[in-house]
């Protein structure tokens, strides 16, 4: 699965991991996340994630 990174703090949200604080359960894909969803670092918006290449 794919990661994405925050754009404005470097946060990086692996789909393995989820984000339990914020209520996304491991094994969520980041296109699955709400968008109401926001950085847990920064609070930065969903659209300010951008897709990590390998």
């Amino acid at each position: 699965m794919d990661k994405y990174e925050c754009t404005v703090c470097g946060y990086v949200y692996d789909p393995e991991l989820g984000d339990s604080d914020g209520g996304i359960a491991s094994g969520t894909r980041f296109e699955d996340i709400p968008d109401d969803w926001v950085c847990p670092i920064c609070g930065a918006t969903k659209s300010e994630f951008k897709k990590v290449e390998d």
